[in-house]
């Protein structure tokens, strides 16, 4: 694959991703901390959140690798439809 055409995203962007992140994940951390509740509740909220967190990282990489899949699949189809033109026309 031709380095130049690998879509790379922006530092700034990927600056703001982590951020994001991190600061939501904080937030919700902290307010299950200071929730007036027993602990037990708190942490069955804990987990529920690291759940939900490491499902989402699950998701986005699934959703990610079916979509490089479709790209690397596509490219194949076109290069042997190529090449089928070509023959033709030769």
């Amino acid at each position: 694959m031709d380095e130049s055409t690998i879509q790379r995203h922006s530092s700034g962007w990927l600056f703001y991703v982590k951020a994001s992140f991190a600061i939501s994940l904080g937030l919700m951390v902290l307010g299950i901390v200071w929730l007036p509740t027993d602990l037990w509740i708190k942490g069955y909220l804990v987990m529920g959140c690291m759940f939900v967190v490491g499902s989402t990282i699950t998701l986005a990489k699934t959703l990610r690798d079916d979509h490089e899949a479709r790209r690397l699949i596509n490219r194949i189809s076109d290069a042997k439809t190529e090449r089928l033109l070509k023959e033709y026309t030769d």
